[in-house]
């Protein structure tokens, strides 16, 4: 009965949906196990809305940062009591004291914390009953293998391990927890990538937040195997070769969401480093102003793209939002009577009234044949995921002066470093000059976290005023920041990313430089004549307006404005 009203309070809250709550019962009547956990395991429920939901329904607190133990603590704890731990990661719980000496308070944390076997062992300490927490698996899990892993010392190191076995141990329901918690911590903490990278006596798992690596949590080598095969084995890769690298791809459930996972192993002296590139399967696309782009800036990119041929290239790293750009600019474009075709790799999104084709290398179906068929399909504007060959170049430039509008992106370290780089893969200048319609510059920082920002102090604004790049326009009051870190944006003073943009749209003056293979510098003066602002004007403009950090901005993008910083001075 309390298994079923607490699966019936879920439902009833909207967190998970009938078929699912009878999928976790029949389950659980087949294998046992806490109703909870089952529907984590399932993905129909993140344990950051379980523990708050359970919070409320047993009284028990959820374990806070500031009282998070160390591993030392929790040993020390266990030794006391003369209790493996191996029986405390059994019952998925933990104890420890919080200060030195005996007279300091005990807690006890875990996922049931009202387990009574929890209470026997901790009454050898003939004290009055421990502080009750619920806490999250993974973290109870962490700090146990911790231990356990220190005192079984370095002749724990693992074995080599046969395809069969390697099969039946990715299959271990800890093992499952493991890498399920994995999917659901970067799930909730907004990851882009997970690296998980074996050493010598451990293995890490590191997640790209917001732009940055940070290592969220440790585990011993020896069960690395186990969760490297756990993951190769839901992406459909060859457990058995640890030789060579491998990519693979699947659709999984986590924490009531879909998520595509692209899934690439490479071979090193520890065993194989796993990278997983998580991409959400959201049902809307954020609108230009939530991706940072200003007014002025979005007529420019619209004005670009409402022409009726040409070519628009969009340069910037892998990472820096291009793709969802030129989404949004589809979306705009995407009116009833254009047709729009599309080659990308992958398809990142389903854009509804619009062709998109995949492309699939191993079966030699490349961003040049696709481009070559989807001439064939009478498009009015064409979308290529990366421009990265002489051939694709070449059909790009052909398509546009033949009367179709081409967005794509390339590969450069600012927009109009794209011009040298077609004129690298072959393109004619004079035939390069007639389609560029624009070129977009785009990077990705970090915005401060606008639950904790706080104003800077009159001596760091007067010093920042004085750092405006030479060739910015900054107007209006300023509205410093410095970032201090919260609970919501997990200490680092930063909550999400924002975009800078940089566009340069083409005219007479750039069309000559253009036919003259101008150098990279050359194309900056011309287009600063024409009012062109850089990355690191736009940047500095965002930071003035207490959007993102100067720091913020020359971390990503110093780099980018060496051509307009040897303009300049």
């Amino acid at each position: 009965m309390e298994r079923r009203r607490l699966g019936e309070r879920l439902q009833g809250g909207g967190l998970i949906s009938e078929r699912e709550l009878a999928d976790a019962l029949a389950l659980q009547s087949l294998a046992g196990g806490l109703l909870g956990q089952l529907l984590i395991r399932l993905g129909a429920l993140s344990e950051a809305d379980l523990l708050a939901v359970l919070s409320e329904e047993l009284g028990v607190a959820v374990l806070a940062a500031d009282e998070l133990p160390t591993a030392g603590q929790v040993a020390s704890l266990l030794s006391e009591i003369r209790s493996p731990a191996a029986w405390w990661l059994q019952r998925q719980a933990i104890a420890w004291r919080a200060g030195e000496g005996p007279d300091a308070p005990v807690y006890c944390a875990g996922i049931n914390p009202l387990d009574p076997a929890l209470a026997d062992r901790l009454a050898q300490l003939g004290e009055a009953p421990a502080q009750l927490r619920l806490a999250r698996q993974s973290l109870v899990a962490s700090l146990l293998e911790q231990i356990a892993h220190g005192a079984a010392g370095e002749g724990e190191a693992a074995a080599s391990t046969g395809a069969a076995r390697l099969r039946e141990m990715a299959q271990e329901t800890p093992v499952i927890d493991f890498v399920n918690g994995i999917f659901s911590e970067a799930v909730s903490r907004r990851a882009s990538d997970v690296h998980i990278e074996p050493f010598a006596d451990h293995f890490s798992v590191r997640m790209r937040i917001d732009g940055m690596l940070v290592t969220t949590r440790t585990a011993p080598r020896a069960r690395f195997d186990a969760v490297c095969s756990r993951i190769k084995l839901l992406s459909g890769m060859d457990i058995g070769e640890r030789r060579l690298p491998q990519d693979g791809r699947q659709s999984i459930r986590v924490a009531g969401q879909e998520l595509d996972l692209r899934i690439s192993s490479l071979p090193s002296i520890w065993g194989e480093s796993v990278v997983l590139r998580l991409l959400g399967r959201s049902d809307r696309l954020p609108q230009l102003t939530e991706l940072g782009v200003s007014d002025a800036q979005a007529a420019s990119l619209l004005g670009l793209v409402e022409k009726p041929n040409g070519v628009v290239l969009i340069s910037g790293p892998t990472g820096s939002g291009k793709t969802t750009t030129i989404y949004r600019l589809l979306i705009h474009l995407n009116n009833g009577v254009r047709k729009i075709v599309t080659v990308e790799d992958p398809v990142e999104f389903d854009l509804p009234g619009v062709i998109q084709m995949q492309v699939r290398s191993d079966i030699g179906l490349g961003f040049a044949e696709g481009l070559r068929s989807i001439l064939r399909q009478d498009p009015d504007v064409i979308m290529i995921g990366e421009i990265r060959d002489q051939e694709t170049a070449r059909i790009a430039v052909q398509a546009a002066l033949t009367g179709h509008l081409v967005i794509s992106t390339i590969h450069t370290n600012s927009a109009l470093a794209a011009v040298p780089r077609m004129l690298d893969l072959e393109v004619e200048p004079f035939l390069l000059a007639d389609v560029v319609r624009g070129l977009v510059g785009q990077r990705l920082v970090r915005r401060l976290c606008p639950h904790c920002a706080a104003p800077s102090d009159a001596d760091r604004a007067a010093a920042y005023e004085a750092a405006r790049p030479a060739t910015s326009a900054a107007c209006g009051p300023a509205a410093w920041k410095e970032p201090v870190g919260c609970a919501r944006c997990g200490q680092s003073g930063y909550l999400g990313r924002l975009g800078l943009y940089e566009i340069a749209a083409s005219g007479p003056d750039l069309e000559h430089d253009i036919r003259h293979r101008a150098s990279e510098e050359a194309l900056v003066r011309t287009a600063l004549r024409g009012g062109f602002a850089s990355l690191a004007d736009d940047g500095y403009a965002k930071a003035r307006a207490g959007l993102t950090t100067l720091a913020e901005v020359r971390r990503v993008a110093g780099g980018a404005d060496a051509a307009v910083a040897a303009v300049v001075g």
